[in-house]
């Protein structure tokens, strides 16, 4: 799946850091356990579904790719959606990023997800503020401030490591992080 032979370390977290601080590591330490979730695994593996669901650990890690991009990239700086958002069916398949993935190798699925992560790394430490506000709002205008979308991100990232322990220890055992 990668060059790297050992699967990333978890990060250290400081406790007592300040409300940025605290956020951005909460957040980067989830994104660890996710790609330590798929560490190892082949193509077919990544593809692999445990019933009764459709969740697949690829499709996970798209969706986990789609959720920076959107959320930090898309919504808070305004830009316009990057590929593959940008062309995808959303109107025929509203989890495309869930389906199309078992066509996808783990390489790309992996690369995709890191440039997500980039991309929003770069947006949170170039942001003024935690009270900054988003671009793109809701329908009744209202805007999300930097610090309820690092939030939600968590939010985000500890349900999907949920469901990846799950579908992880159904394909070969692995339990942990």
């Amino acid at each position: 799946m990668d060059t790297e032979a050992e699967a990333p370390e978890l990060p250290t977290l400081d406790e007592a850091a300040g409300e940025r601080t605290t956020l951005v590591e909460m957040l980067d330490y989830y994104r660890a356990v996710v790609v330590r979730k798929v560490w190892g695994l082949t193509d077919t593996q990544l593809a692999t579904t445990i019933a009764p669901s459709d969740l697949t650990l690829g499709g996970l890690l798209l969706h986990l790719a789609l959720v920076e991009d959107d959320w930090l990239d898309h919504r808070f700086l305004g830009n316009a959606e990057v590929e593959p958002w940008a062309s995808a069916p959303w109107e025929d398949d509203r989890d495309w990023e869930h389906h199309i993935a078992a066509s996808w190798s783990a390489a790309e699925i992996l690369s995709q997800y890191r440039q997500s992560v980039a991309r929003s790394r770069a947006v949170v430490s170039g942001a003024s503020s935690l009270d900054a506000l988003g671009v793109i709002g809701k329908s009744d205008g209202t805007n999300f401030n930097l610090r309820w979308i690092l939030v939600h991100l968590v939010e985000e990232y500890a349900r999907h490591c949920g469901h990846a322990d799950f579908i992880r220890q159904g394909i070969d055992g692995a339990t942990g992080d």
